[in-house]
C-alpha cells in the first residue's frame, strides 16, 4: 500500500510538472506569435508609407505626416518624418553641432569641445601622428577615433569627452541618414531650429510662430532666418523615419521606429536602414550606458 501511494504521489507530481511545462510553453508560443504579428503590422505600415511617397509627385511629396489604419485585431498609428529634419552627424558643419549643444543648455566652452570631438571622430587622419588618436590613447580608452563617418548615431557614446547624459539629450535630434549639411526648417524640432548659427531667442520665436501660422510657406519663413538660411532647407530626402504604434485588442501595445530609404527607380521600392523596438532599445541602452560609465 505504501509503495502504491508513493507511486501515485510521484505520478501526481510529474503530471503537475508537465502541466506547468505545457502552460509555460503555450504562453511562450502566444508571446512569440504576437511578436511575429507585430512585426508583420510594422511591415505593413512601412509599405503604406513608402507607397504614399512613391505615388506622390516628386515636388509635392510630404516630408512628414501621419495616418491610421486597422488590420486584424489591432489599431496602427503611423507618423513619418524626413531625416532632413535632424542634424546629420557626418555632414553638419561644426557651427551647427555647437549650436545644438548650446540649444540644449550646455555652456559655450563645453559646446565647442563637444563639437570638436565629433568632428575629430569623423575626420580621417592626415598623418601617422594624428593628435586626435593620441588623445584617445592618452585617455586609455582602449580604442581610437573612427576617422570615418558615424555608421549609427549611438556611436556618439564612444566619442571622447561626451558625457552619457549629454549623448542621451542629443540623440533625438541627430541622424546619420540625411547626408545634408542643412536642416529642414519646416519639419525640424524647435531645438534643432535653435541650433542654427545666429539664431536668437527672438528670431526663434518669430520663426516658430510663422511656421505655425502658415505651414510650409517658404517665402514667409526663410527671410526670418537671416544669415542662418545657409544652414537651412525646405526640402525632404529619401531617408524617412517611421514611428509605428500598435494597440492590440487584448491591451498589449508596441512602439517601433524604422528608418527607410525610398528608391526612385529599381525593383525594390525601399530599403530598411534601421529597425528598433523602443521598449527593447531602452533596455539595451540602459545596459550599454552602464557598461560605458
Amino acid at each position: 500500500m505504501v509503495a502504491v501511494l508513493w507511486i501515485l504521489g510521484t505520478l501526481s507530481a510529474l503530471v503537475s510538472i508537465y502541466a506547468v511545462y505545457v502552460i509555460n510553453t503555450a504562453s511562450g508560443f502566444a508571446v512569440h506569435d504576437q511578436r511575429l504579428h507585430a512585426e508583420a503590422l510594422v511591415s505593413a505600415a512601412i509599405e503604406l508609407t513608402a507607397y504614399r511617397q512613391l505615388t506622390a509627385r516628386a515636388l509635392s511629396r510630404p516630408t512628414r505626416g501621419q495616418f491610421n489604419f486597422q488590420l486584424g485585431q489591432a489599431d496602427i498609428a503611423v507618423e513619418f518624418r524626413s531625416e532632413t529634419a535632424r542634424i546629420d552627424l557626418n555632414a553638419a558643419p561644426k557651427q551647427l553641432l555647437t549650436g545644438l549643444f548650446l540649444a540644449l543648455g550646455e555652456h559655450h566652452d563645453r559646446a565647442e569641445i563637444y563639437s570638436d570631438r565629433i568632428v575629430g571622430w569623423r575626420t580621417a587622419p592626415t598623418s601617422s601622428q594624428d593628435p586626435e588618436d593620441s588623445a584617445y590613447r592618452a585617455a586609455r580608452l582602449g580604442y581610437g577615433p573612427r576617422g570615418a563617418k558615424f555608421p549609427h548615431a549611438n556611436e556618439l557614446a564612444l566619442v571622447r569627452d561626451l558625457p552619457m547624459s549629454v549623448v542621451e539629450r542629443v540623440l533625438p535630434f541627430v541622424t546619420v541618414y540625411s547626408g545634408r549639411p542643412q536642416i529642414n526648417v519646416f519639419d525640424a524640432a524647435p531645438e534643432v531650429i535653435a541650433a542654427l548659427p545666429g539664431m536668437t531667442p527672438e528670431r526663434l520665436d518669430a520663426v516658430l510662430k510663422q511656421r505655425q501660422a502658415l505651414p510650409r510657406n517658404e517665402e514667409a519663413l526663410l527671410p526670418l532666418l537671416g544669415a542662418a538660411q545657409q544652414f537651412s532647407t525646405t526640402e525632404g530626402g529619401n531617408a524617412i523615419r517611421v514611428n509605428v504604434r500598435i494597440a492590440f485588442d487584448n491591451g498589449r501595445r508596441t512602439n517601433s521606429e524604422v528608418i527607410i530609404l525610398v528608391f526612385e527607380t529599381g525593383d525594390k521600392p525601399y530599403a530598411v536602414l534601421s529597425w528598433s523596438d523602443k521598449q527593447i532599445e531602452r533596455r539595451m541602452n540602459d545596459v550599454r550606458w552602464a557598461g560605458l560609465r
